[in-house]
């Protein structure tokens, strides 16, 4: 212990002597009026991308660029530096003859992690890498804190999340990620611009926490001294926009639920969801497996992706099978078929299902026994379909089927990624399952919703007949990007604060 003391003491009182010359270096900068700080702008022309891939147009053309130093080898009165912009890394050529002897003595001085911008003439050096051969060096801005080593200051992966600015900085497939990101999205929204939908924002603070299943985070409104809650869902106000008429929405939102963090949670994440008048769950079913191979075919250039060691193929249809038959397929219980909660609770011993914490419903049970014995098992795109009415509270009853309602979850390599219903539109029948799970929260259940009263107002209105989904957004860009845990998705992940 003490060795490894005495390592870590060593380390800082290096890191301090590093830190320490870089302000250095500064200071004296700034004593010649060269304080890089003050400079305002830079007007770049090219990013390295457009260089090099447009070589053949750019040659002995003269160019602006800007970049962080991410390498430097000086080679007497010429100097080799690699600086890296958005885009990717270009090399630039630096000589004393062509900036001046003072210039480039002082542009030797500037560190990895600088900032520059340089103008040149583009061309293709004798071992035939496209670079910039410099005819000014400007810095730009003056990095204090020297950048970690690339094979080991990187390898903690709570220090990548807690600095995610360095983590982009040097690892270029976490830049790619984000940009892919930013495509997800942006093709999200074409793709349903293009099918008539309409994009709106709701309120993140509410009265009420309802819509979902989930521990809501509680914050207190100083003028109006009442208690409010983030949101943990975007459904309740959109259906009440359905009533308004605008019969298409969607939003692409944050949503905040107070609950554990694991490698598909973090307690606040995005969603969409989208409403869509006059369908069912049918509809979004069609909906969303359209969107989701569109997606696919126009970020990634093909619907056969690899993900957790398998290959999905997403051009095909995906399955469609009903919760019952799901738990039929890998267990051999037909919970529709019993009865009473006391057949069912039978059932499910005889079947090992995990009872601990657990309401005994025969429409419960079944659900329990999809989450336990089903879902991990669902490699290849399938909706399990048909949930029970105890945990659809805001779903359309399935017509002649007793205690079932029209809802569905998309499930690929066992995680959930959807989640839809045939919006329930009866005001009295939805009161009802609010005030259902109104006592379920009087007796300890956290999860349970509020009674959304403007929500009920709005039905009485009547609400068309409705088909509704929720899409996870990190999940999907998981999904896409070969990523397995939600933080390598989300830029600043929730953290607890260092001490």
């Amino acid at each position: 212990m003490e060795e490894n003391n005495n390592f870590s003491d060593q380390t800082q009182q290096e890191l301090s002597e590093l830190l320490q010359i870089r302000r250095d270096k500064l200071s004296a900068l700034q004593a010649e009026g060269r304080d890089p700080f003050e400079v305002m702008r830079y007007d770049v022309t090219h990013h390295s991308n457009d260089i090099i891939n447009g070589f053949e147009e750019l040659e002995n053309a003269k160019v602006s660029v800007a970049g962080r130093i991410m390498a430097k080898r000086i080679m007497g009165k010429a100097t080799f530096v690699h600086i890296q912009d958005k885009s990717g890394k270009i090399q630039l050529y630096v000589r004393r003859d062509d900036i001046g002897e003072e210039e480039y003595t002082r542009f030797k001085t500037y560190d990895i992690g600088d900032i520059i911008g340089a103008s040149g003439i583009v061309f293709r050096t004798r071992t035939g890498e496209v670079s910039v051969h410099a005819e000014g060096v400007l810095l730009l801005s003056k990095s204090l804190r020297p950048l970690p080593e690339k094979y080991h200051g990187l390898r903690d992966t709570e220090l990548r999340y807690r600095q995610r600015f360095v983590d982009l900085i040097m690892n270029p497939e976490v830049m790619d990620t984000f940009v892919k990101r930013s495509r997800i999205i942006s093709e999200m929204r074409r793709y349903l611009d293009g099918l008539g939908f309409i994009e709106v924002e709701t309120p993140v603070l509410n009265s009420t926490a309802s819509g979902a299943s989930a521990r809501p985070f509680i914050t207190h409104h100083n003028t109006l001294d009442i208690d409010m809650y983030l949101r943990i869902a975007l459904e309740l106000r959109l259906k009440m926009l359905i009533v308004g008429g605008m019969e298409r929405v969607y939003e692409i939102g944050r949503i905040f639920r107070n609950e554990g963090m694991d490698s598909t949670h973090n307690p606040e994440f995005t969603m969409i969801e989208l409403y869509q008048a006059y369908t069912d769950y049918n509809g979004m079913m069609d909906l969303a497996e359209g969107l989701i191979r569109h997606l696919a075919k126009t970020v990634l250039g093909s619907t056969t992706i690899s993900y957790m060691g398998h290959e999905i193929d997403l051009g095909k249809p995906f399955e469609r099978i009903t919760m019952n038959e799901a738990v039929k397929r890998h267990t051999g219980a037909d919970f529709l078929a019993c009865k009473t909660d006391e057949e069912a609770l039978g059932l499910a011993k005889s079947i090992g299902l995990d009872l601990t914490d657990l309401v005994i419903t025969k429409g419960r049970l079944l659900a329990a026994a999809c989450d336990q014995f089903v879902e991990d098992k669902l490699i290849q795109p399938t909706y399990i379909i048909d949930y029970p009415v105890e945990i659809s509270p805001l779903s359309k009853r399935k017509p002649g089927a007793s205690g079932i309602t029209e809802r569905f979850e998309l499930f690929i390599c066992g995680s959930e990624f959807a989640n839809a219903f045939s919006e329930l539109n009866d005001p009295i029948d939805q009161r009802e399952r609010f005030i259902q799970q109104a006592m379920l929260k009087n007796k300890g259940d956290d999860e349970a919703m509020m009674i959304d009263e403007e929500f009920c107002l709005a039905l009485e209105y009547g609400m068309p007949p409705t088909g509704g989904i929720g899409i996870g957004v990190d999940r999907l860009v998981m999904l896409l990007t070969g990523s397995t845990t939600i933080r390598d998705v989300l830029l600043f992940p929730t953290m607890k604060p260092e001490k």
